[in-house]
């Protein structure tokens, strides 16, 4: 465009451009913020058909747990035992070993300690000898320390239950204690005298904590010159979950998600990185002293089995949630056991069903009643391995596995490590497996994953869903957001899906193998990730009723939604969840037809998770930077109008009143 100026003098003519360009100018930044304005808001409306015709019931297992032994999540996470290496076998069965994380009070000249095999457990034979060599001790003794887990949480007026294994030639005190990390704070003190003899001594003693100390140690010392044998030295909170072992803040926040499955004990734990390091369940059974433990390989870090296949069993009875079992079928990430040499696993596993499942009188359920449930646990879901498909040996060996388990147990549900979501399996099975880690656009467009598979054949069961690297930080909101825009088409398709659970569950912060994960915990801080938030507002989705929904928008690409109706105790709910993975806000006009009860405003909620930053996390410092906010619904009506704020999660739980016809009467 040319601007062609004519007039008396050059003053004129440049007093009239820089008027001219003054308004283009105003003109231009006014263009610009209107058009930002119309940037930052868009519209969208959410049609909800809720008419019963259309309603399909949601299966009641679709959201549960996952329980994998990483990151430290159940030795020195939600297994409440104080003691790291509590009987000296970590270090292997060779003599003499590391110790580690034990250490001696004293020096070489006072004290002398090395492990042996004298145990009185055949199952752990090494057993920690300590020589006393001094004969004018220093105060306190000398001895040993246990500092647990990156410190013991001692906390004031807790009571402590120790347990240990002793053996002397000659009677003996024992001065046993919880100090500081140093020694030089005692919280609680105890002597214990022990009779000379041939023969193992089982001491028990509580302690009661005088203070409070966070980075504790447990520490055993004795001012008499000798010898004296120690082994399977436990120290246990005495407020644990129902006195089942298990930490109960921790066990709160997994009760928090109402789970309708819990899924064991891994994950790569189950498989280990060489057979001969993977979870052994005979092995983890009966009394707790007797356990040998093992060396996690895949995960780098070992575990004494107080956790094991009774009370993993015993957790699910504990959380109201079906018990879904995941064992080794022969294979682990580097051998393999040929089909032709399986029938001993396949052996293992019914053995295993049968401790679980069997009557008391049975030759397994005989154990599990003597550990104290005599009653069966309904174990009605296994899974053949974890993520073995491709393995050359995983077919032959799944076969052998499958029809074993049919015809022993043939109510017994059995989940395929082989994807189906996209082509049918060549084996039978009643549900496969579906695992994705991905970054956040690719999780968030995978929400219609299963809008074309196939409604014939096995269910899937998304086992193990999360977002992580770059965009996951460690858990971040914009992680949650995508999240749960996939778990929405989940509910969509769960014609053909039937369960689905996050990975991983817990992290313990001086563990963090895999990032992100869903619950982060200390000895004695816990906070959730976005990601657990995220969960909270799909818990009452299980064996709800979900609702055909369309969203009409320029910007639907940036949106994913839900409906579902569901019930409490008293009331009834229409609840409508819509993702707003965009950065500008958006006005949604929600649409709903069909419904059988009136919106009362009474009772109804709008709850957001979002804040600031998109990839904004919680911490120990600030753990509710990021979690769901309710509010009153005040606008409540089968017709409204909302803000869904940029970057959000929104659930807007609508209460039902009476029917209509019954209003109108």
């Amino acid at each position: 465009m040319a601007l062609v100026f004519t007039g008396p003098s050059m003053g004129s003519r440049q007093a009239s451009l820089s008027t001219i360009f003054f308004f283009l100018l105003l003109f231009c930044l006014g263009c610009k913020c209107l058009a930002s304005e119309l940037k930052a808001t868009q519209t969208a409306v959410l049609k909800v058909d809720a008419s019963p015709q259309l309603a399909r019931q949601i299966p009641d297992t679709l959201f549960g747990i996952f329980f994998e032994e990483i990151n430290h999540a159940g030795a020195g996470g939600i297994w409440a035992e104080l003691v790291s290496n509590r009987g000296f076998e970590a270090g292997g069965p060779h003599t003499p070993s590391n110790i580690d994380p034990w250490s001696i009070i004293g020096d070489d000249s006072s004290v002398f300690v090395a492990t042996d095999r004298t145990s009185c457990f055949s199952r752990n034979t090494v057993a920690l000898r300590m020589e006393v060599l001094c004969d004018d001790c220093p105060a306190g003794g000398v001895g040993i320390y246990n500092p647990g887990f990156w410190g013991m949480n001692i906390e004031d007026g807790k009571t402590y239950n120790l347990v240990m294994y002793v053996k002397s030639p000659e009677t003996v005190d024992l001065t046993v204690s919880l100090t500081s990390s140093d020694g030089l704070q005692n919280l609680a003190s105890t002597t214990i005298p022990v009779s000379g003899a041939s023969n193992w001594t089982k001491l028990e003693q509580k302690l009661v904590a005088s203070g409070t100390n966070r980075t504790s140690r447990l520490q055993i010392t004795t001012n008499k010159k000798g010898v004296v044998w120690f082994d399977q030295v436990s120290l246990m909170p005495s407020d644990t979950y129902k006195g089942h072992g298990f930490r109960t803040e921790l066990i709160s926040m997994m009760l928090d998600l109402k789970p309708r499955f819990l899924r064991f004990p891994g994950g790569c734990f189950v498989e280990g990185e060489w057979l001969r390091n993977a979870f052994i369940w005979r092995e983890s059974i009966g009394p707790w002293e007797e356990r040998p433990g093992h060396f996690g390989d895949v995960w780098h870090y070992w575990t004494d089995d107080g956790l094991g296949y009774y009370e993993f069993l015993q957790l699910s009875e504990d959380l109201g949630a079906a018990p879904i079992w995941v064992f080794n079928n022969g294979i682990s990430h580097n051998d393999e056991v040929d089909t032709a040499a399986i029938a001993p696993f396949v052996k293992d596993v019914l053995d295993s069903l049968e401790f679980a499942r069997g009557s008391a009188e049975s030759t397994w359920g005989s154990v599990r009643a003597a550990m104290g449930h005599p009653e069966p646990f309904p174990v009605k879901y296994v899974a053949i391995g974890n993520e073995d498909c491709g393995k050359k040996f995983y077919r032959g060996n799944y076969l052998k596995f499958y029809n074993a388990i049919r015809e022993a147990y043939p109510d017994i549900q059995m989940i395929s490590n082989c994807d189906a979501s996209s082509s049918p399996l060549d084996h039978p099975a009643d549900l496969y497996d579906f695992h994705v880690y991905t970054d956040s656009k690719t999780l968030f467009s995978m929400k219609n994953t299963f809008d074309s598979s196939s409604r014939n054949g096995p269910k899937a069961f998304v086992s193990e869903y999360a977002v992580w690297r770059s965009d996951a930080g460690r858990g971040s909101l914009l992680a949650s957001l995508a999240e749960a825009a996939f778990l929405t088409g989940l509910e969509k398709n769960s014609d053909i899906v039937q369960m689905a659970s996050y990975a991983p569950l817990f992290v313990n912060n001086n563990d963090q193998t895999w990032n992100p994960d869903a619950i982060v915990f200390n000895s004695w801080q816990q906070y959730g990730t976005p990601s657990y938030w995220m969960q909270t507002l799909f818990r009452e989705s299980s064996g709800a009723m979900i609702h055909p929904i369309t969203i009409t928008s320029s910007y639907s690409g940036s949106l994913a939604a839900s409906a579902i109706t569901w019930q409490d105790s008293e009331n009834s709910f229409l609840r409508v969840k819509i993702i707003n993975f965009g950065s500008d806000q958006v006005s949604l006009t929600i649409s709903v037809t069909g419904l059988q009860a009136r919106v009362n405003t009474v009772g109804s909620t709008a709850t957001v998770l979002t804040s600031s930053n998109v990839m904004d996390e919680n911490s120990f410092s600030n753990p509710n930077k990021v979690v769901p906010v309710k509010s009153q619904l005040a606008n409540a009506a089968e017709q409204m109008k909302v803000t869904l704020a940029p970057h959000s999660f929104s659930s807007f739980d609508l209460a039902l009143a009476q029917s209509k016809l019954v209003a109108e009467m």
